[in-house]
């Protein structure tokens, strides 16, 4: 009989780290260099977990930047997308599709706002916004075309468009791609005072003002309770539009549906768009009543796949999970269990621990040479995913699905993370 021959470890690790290299070889020469990701090559993804290509099991605890708050690949989504690609995928938006009718409809129902207007990226769907605003500050409010205003805050992050990165402070989003768009006015966040003035100064020609409910990309920076809603006050106050960027913050991350909602606003315009999508497709868009979405005619906006059938059904039943699931629920109390958590770790590279619902942050300092970047390495190499940002910020942020026991797990991982290199 013949003896059956098997690899040994080592040289099954080799093969791995091989298999690994050369896919990261083959994006460093034909991919722009407009990324740093964690070395890790994923292949595989099923609710809070990822494989990489030899099939190593990690939490996700990124989600990719929230558009995965459903869980990979949630069987009732997949199932969507597939059953309409089997009928219609796209047709623009030249035709009526039944799909996405039905899809306004729920959307309607969901949020209670008149209209929707599809987009496909986050980006998309805030320069949407910018321009309902303009549109409607000129018609109107009456200010003259040439002199409408936006209000935006310091530390903001709303996408990678020209006129959005005219928005941003952070020079690493906007250096060397000048000439910026005019228009904008930025004042500190969370900082009502700030806004006061500027609404004083310019308000006769302000259209809107723009903030995320909670800035992520500059670290899960949690405003003061009662901000938003002071926002809302003055902007009304002054006849400004409130556009709050749910595109992170929305669809149950932070506890709530609508991240706004903590502070009880109905912001003029929200914007949405990752988990909109399920994980599945790019989707996103921008919710507001007839008085402002009314004011933009039929050619004057729009985009080829905006609301196509498979975005619509998508969202749809992405929708749908979150309120079968009770997702909103899960956030809010798995939020709590893990800044408690991991409040309770005594390392010297903790600075702070912040955040509400599923989206959380902690902020480093570095030791000896150690950064956050080499702590999401080494949670990495011990079966955790998450990304540093700002260089000292580590933000945590899994699928809303994720269940208590699993976290309790993960959250060992961060623990043993820090006390290793605590050595």
């Amino acid at each position: 009989m013949a003896t059956k021959t098997t690899t040994k470890p080592a040289a099954k690790k080799a093969a791995t780290r091989t298999e690994s290299k050369r896919l990261m070889a083959m994006e460093e020469r034909y991919g722009a260099h407009n990324y740093h990701p964690l070395p890790v090559v994923l292949h595989k993804g099923k609710g809070i977990y990822v494989w990489d290509v030899e099939g190593k099991k990690y939490f996700d605890f990124l989600s990719s930047y929230s558009a995965v708050n459903q869980g990979h690949c949630h069987p009732r989504i997949v199932k969507a997308l597939k059953d309409q690609a089997d009928v219609l995928c796209l047709t623009s938006r030249a035709f009526y599709n039944d799909a996405f009718c039905e899809y306004e409809k729920y959307i309607h129902e969901y949020f209670g706002y008149d209209k929707v207007l599809p987009m496909n990226t986050g980006a998309e769907a805030v320069e949407t916004s910018l321009k309902l605003a303009r549109r409607w500050g000129v018609v109107k409010k009456g200010i003259p075309n040439d002199k409408v205003k936006i209000i935006c805050c310091e530390g903001n992050f709303h996408g990678r468009t020209v006129t959005v990165i005219t928005m941003s402070n952070d020079p690493s989003s906007y250096a060397d791609y000048g000439p910026l768009t005019p228009g904008f006015i930025r004042i500190p966040y969370n900082d009502t005072k700030a806004l006061e003035e500027a609404l004083n100064k310019h308000g006769k020609e302000v259209a809107a003002f723009i903030a995320e409910p909670i800035q992520g990309e500059a670290g899960v920076f949690v405003p003061d309770d009662g901000y938003l809603k002071k926002c809302f006050d003055l902007c009304h106050k002054h006849n400004v539009l409130f556009i709050a960027d749910e595109v992170q913050t929305g669809i149950a991350r932070t506890g709530k549906m609508l991240c706004s909602e903590h502070d009880g606003i109905r912001p003029d315009i929200v914007v949405l768009g990752k988990a909109l999508g399920g994980g599945v497709l790019p989707v996103s868009a921008c919710l507001a009543d007839d008085d402002i979405m009314l004011n933009v005619k039929p050619g004057e906006h729009g985009s080829t796949f905006g609301g196509f059938p498979l975005a619509a059904r998508v969202a749809v039943e992405a929708l749908k999970v979150v309120k079968r699931e009770k997702l909103v629920e899960k956030a809010e109390k798995m939020g709590k269990i893990f800044r408690e958590e991991i409040k309770k770790i005594d390392s010297p590279f903790i600075v702070e621990v912040r955040g509400r619902g599923l989206l959380n942050a902690i902020v480093t300092k570095p030791i000896k040479g150690k950064t956050a970047w080499d702590i999401c390495v080494k949670m990495m190499e011990n079966g955790l995913l998450a990304k540093p940002t700002h260089d000292d910020i580590i933000r945590f942020a899994p699928p809303l699905c994720i269940k208590e026991a699993e976290l309790m797990k993960a959250i060992d991982i961060i623990k043993n993370t820090f006390e290793q290199m605590s050595k």
